[in-house]
């Protein structure tokens, strides 16, 4: 189970999801949907815009699927995911990620994996992707071609 908002994809997350595709027979993406946040785009297209940038080889072994209100373990035993995979930066992302990942081995023994991101994407999240877009900053290269041109559309209408 490779969880997360994904609010856009970006190459940080491809590369993690792949990564993961290439350890498990299967990965699961659950798309986060929190309605107490408006997201740029709605979990439909987010879930595009992952199937899109995924390669054949990497889409065969990756299914991706909307959560929304429920702990994670518990869409862990429906979709019977044993391993959350999480993609780390760095060490505020492990200071962020330790507890969560204890506290879901402690209420269902699933287990989380931290695969640290590859260096040169350390810099690339979704939040700062948006926030330098929205000021006219080439994203170029830190995003799906896709998500560029669907970013750069949602900005120009407001």
């Amino acid at each position: 189970m490779c969880p997360g908002s994904y609010d856009p994809v970006t190459v940080g997350h491809l590369d993690v999801i792949e990564r993961a595709a290439a350890l498990y027979d299967e990965v699961v993406v659950a798309v986060l949907h929190n309605p107490a946040k408006q997201g740029t785009f709605t979990v439909d297209e987010r879930i595009a815009f992952i199937e899109n940038a995924l390669a054949p080889e990497v889409r065969e072994r990756v299914r991706v699927e909307p959560f929304a209100g429920r702990l994670l373990v518990d869409v862990c035993r429906d979709v019977e995911a044993d391993v959350i995979v999480k993609g780390l930066r760095g060490g505020t992302d492990f200071a962020y990620e330790l507890p969560m990942a204890l506290m879901n081995r402690h209420l269902t023994g699933v287990e989380t994996v931290f695969l640290p991101g590859a260096p040169e994407f350390e810099h690339v999240s979704s939040s700062l992707v948006k926030e330098v877009a929205k000021f006219g900053g080439d994203v170029t290269g830190l995003v799906p071609d896709d998500v560029l041109r669907a970013l750069t559309e949602k900005l120009a209408e407001g």
